[in-house]
């Protein structure tokens, strides 16, 4: 069910704040929490920020030890994003229940670990009366970025999940090509491709599944992959922009952290489909702003704890999908 949330006048300065790495971790140039954060500064909101290891419950109320940021927004110099080395700058430290804040945006990068599972038990103690969490805490405990993938079964790849070697090795001999994806992994990390051939099958098993003592989802291969993994952004349901990540060099992975090159692209009508199928489930889990991977025209991955892509298809498209997503939090509730 949606939550109730404070209707907000469309004037109204909002009080947003970001969990996220440390502002020094973060690339202003490639970073999509920065572009959101820059939009919202461009429209007037005081934008603020926290780290998962700031937060406490206090009298029953979750609290952060927030800074107010202040951004030099990003500049497009020919076809590239460039920032100024000062990027940012941040007041001192206040400790503030976040239900003073008009929404928490949570975009810690994975892993999804315990310290980041218990984050999501503070943030459940916000009313949503009073403050919209971006993703839903719920939501983000309930979707492991690659398992979630099977509530669209009818869309997917032929796809496993398991520790077992010799269910593995059957799966990859019948498709002949497999990828194995670490159910908690990010930006390409750990993701291997296999053949039934390679000597070096059993011990990538073994690296992977840690003596198969934990599951991995191995997918059959899809040649299209060559053309590109398709990174389309949705919000509230909808697609609002895609970038294309094509590989590039000996690399089959097309993750932009591995060098994967983007190039500007169209959302098909089947991609188009994917997302009618996916969206109404996201809504109804709270997963408001997600990135999802297609290839080929089969959806492999829903990302929700912190998608990326917003500064590329920015500057592919000529766009400001930072500000699309602001101004939707704005009329949130309408």
């Amino acid at each position: 069910m949606k939550p109730r949330f404070l209707k907000l006048q469309s004037n109204k300065s909002m009080k947003l704040a970001f969990i996220i790495d440390h502002l020094s971790l973060l690339d202003p140039t490639h970073d999509s929490s920065v572009a959101i954060m820059e939009a919202a500064q461009s429209l007037g909101h005081e934008v603020w920020v926290t780290e998962i290891d700031q937060l406490s419950v206090m009298n029953g109320k979750a609290c952060a030890s927030l800074q107010q940021l202040t951004l030099n927004p990003v500049k497009l110099v020919e076809g590239r994003w460039v920032a100024i080395a000062d990027w940012y700058q941040v007041s001192e430290k206040i400790v503030r229940n976040l239900e003073e804040m008009d929404a928490v945006l949570m975009r810690k990068d994975p892993p999804v670990n315990v310290r980041y599972l218990y984050v999501t038990y503070i943030l459940d103690l916000i009313d949503p009366t009073k403050t919209l969490v971006m993703n839903s805490p719920q939501g983000l405990r309930n979707t492991n970025e690659k398992m979630y993938t099977f509530q669209f079964l009818s869309v997917m790849p032929e796809t496993m999940v398991s520790q077992d070697k010799a269910l593995i090795r059957q799966f990859v001999e019948k498709h002949q090509q497999a990828v194995l994806k670490p159910l908690g992994g990010k930006a390409g990390e750990g993701i291997l491709f296999l053949e039934p051939g390679d000597r070096n099958f059993n011990s990538m098993i073994e690296v992977s599944t840690q003596q198969g003592k934990e599951p991995v989802m191995v997918q059959r291969f899809l040649p299209e992959a060559k053309d590109g993994d398709k990174r389309i952004i949705l919000l509230n349901g909808e697609p609002i922009g895609a970038v294309n990540r094509i590989p590039t060099g000996q690399e089959f992975r097309g993750n932009m952290a591995v060098g994967g090159r983007v190039a500007k692209t169209e959302i098909t009508d089947r991609e188009r489909e994917i997302c009618a199928i996916a969206g109404p489930k996201l809504v109804e889990d709270g997963l408001y702003f997600v990135g999802i991977d297609v290839i080929g025209g089969y959806l492999t991955e829903v990302n929700v704890t912190s998608p990326t892509g917003i500064r590329e298809i920015d500057r592919l498209e000529e766009v400001e999908l930072g500000k699309t997503v602001i101004q939707w939090l704005a009329s949130f509730g309408k």
